[in-house]
């Protein structure tokens, strides 16, 4: 597995370098998994592939200095802010049950199971429910693909697929800020359904987080 260097950078670039590892792989034929983590400078809202942005307040935003950017991934927004956001770009001849969506997921997923384990952080997958149409913040909505700590969502992810290799990426929350949510998507944020690094542990660094991740 190859690992690419933590970095903080605009959200713009950041989805220009995983589209770039993931075109990368295609043209190169890469067989086995490159993975990266990076951060967010400024803090941005994320549009899912296909998400309409009328719920946007982009005034808003600006006042706030917060970009938007639209992944390559569908689903729908995030606020990267205080957080440690993951890429996983494979073939999906790597995995057991590549073709199949679901378990793609889980297999990938699987490997950040691992790593928290060595951070003392239990996490499981979550159970679907039933989805909320109106909900606009992705962290609202909870699949079988999700990881949770104790029944409340961390990690929430998203998949792209091309020419037979997968891009996965998605956001690890280490805090957040319930009020600026709120004001961003215009709904309830549900704190019984997310969780946070700082809520779990909250003298666990992210710099420990990111050694412990990259770590092969």
């Amino acid at each position: 597995m190859e690992i690419v260097p933590y970095s903080s950078n605009t959200g713009e670039k950041n989805m220009a370098i995983d589209s770039e590892i993931l075109e990368s792989a295609i043209k190169s034929d890469l067989k086995t998994p490159v993975f990266r983590l990076y951060g967010w400078s400024p803090a941005c809202v994320s549009l899912g592939r296909n998400q309409n942005d009328d719920f946007i307040n982009y005034e808003f935003l600006k006042s706030k200095n917060i970009d938007v950017v639209r992944r390559l991934t569908g689903g729908r927004a995030l606020l990267h802010d205080n957080e440690i956001t993951y890429s996983f770009v494979c073939p999906v001849s790597y995995l057991e049950n590549g073709e199949h969506v679901v378990s793609s997921y889980k297999e990938i997923s699987g490997f950040l199971i691992d790593k928290f384990k060595k951070l003392g952080i239990d996490l499981e997958f979550g159970t679907s429910k039933p989805v909320k149409t109106k909900f606009d913040y992705c962290m609202l909505l909870s699949t079988g693909a999700d990881l949770c700590y104790r029944n409340k969502k961390l990690i929430g992810s998203a998949q792209y697929r091309k020419q037979g290799y997968i891009l996965q990426h998605g956001s690890i929350l280490y805090d957040y800020d319930k009020t600026l949510l709120e004001e961003i998507f215009n709904e309830k944020i549900d704190t019984d359904a997310i969780t946070s690094i700082k809520e779990i542990n909250k003298n666990l660094t992210k710099e420990e987080i990111i050694e412990i991740l990259s770590s092969v």
